[in-house]
């Protein structure tokens, strides 16, 4: 033994299973300690939706719904990606969606207070890189939505900028893999904006662009 604890080599790699697809990988995740992230969480909070899905969604992190209730997009945002995937043509229900990390990163006045969603850092990213490669190899999507900045530079780097490049398809090589992908603005970003209804739109719009290019 090293003498380190595990979470302090900043890589979920060890925990990650070569094979037993998608229920193996979420068993494992729920043991993950790849970042010190899993310390405060209350669980890990991992991919859902259809195994074989042509769609893969991918958020920042699970927010406070999601880390109660151990499943991702639950909360208000999700439910308003929802509702902008279905008027952009496309049934949720037909998608995979994920997290760009697994573990909610809160910050908390007092106990019993309200947890306040923090960013996750470029190291925490990193170190749960591992996972959504995994679930890229298993789901194999034709697509992927990105959805904010967080998930656009856990995906393809820090210089990632999501107002250039929103609403458009790009092409890139992801964990190894040829990958199409649209960025768009994170569903809570809506929420929180002072003209919500056009920032739906904006949502709307982009999630059109998938779905033509799923064609």
């Amino acid at each position: 033994m090293s003498g380190k604890a595990p979470e302090d080599a900043y890589t979920a790699e060890p925990f990650v299973p070569d094979r037993g697809g998608l229920p193996a990988l979420r068993r494992a995740a729920a043991d993950c300690r790849g970042c010190p992230l899993h310390r405060d969480a209350t669980q890990t909070v991992f991919g859902a939706g259809d195994a074989h899905a042509r769609l893969m969604l991918v958020g920042e992190q699970p927010g406070d719904q999601e880390d109660r209730q151990g499943r991702p997009f639950v909360g208000p945002a999700g439910k308003l990606l929802d509702r902008a995937l279905a008027e952009a043509g496309i049934d949720p229900a037909d998608a995979y969606v994920t997290n760009a990390v697994k573990h909610f990163k809160f910050t908390q006045a007092e106990p019993r207070k309200r947890r306040i969603h923090k960013a996750p850092s470029l190291r925490e990213m990193t170190a749960c890189g591992p996972w959504l490669a995994a679930e890229l190899a298993v789901v194999e999507p034709e697509l992927i939505v990105v959805l904010g900045a967080t998930a656009g530079k856990a995906l393809l780097g820090s210089s990632f900028r999501v107002t250039q490049v929103r609403g458009t398809v790009l092409e890139e090589e992801i964990h190894g893999r040829a990958e199409r992908l649209v960025p768009t603005v994170h569903p809570s970003s809506v929420l929180r904006s002072d003209d919500r209804e056009a920032a739906y739109q904006g949502l709307v719009s982009d999630l059109k662009v998938a779905a033509r290019a799923l064609g």
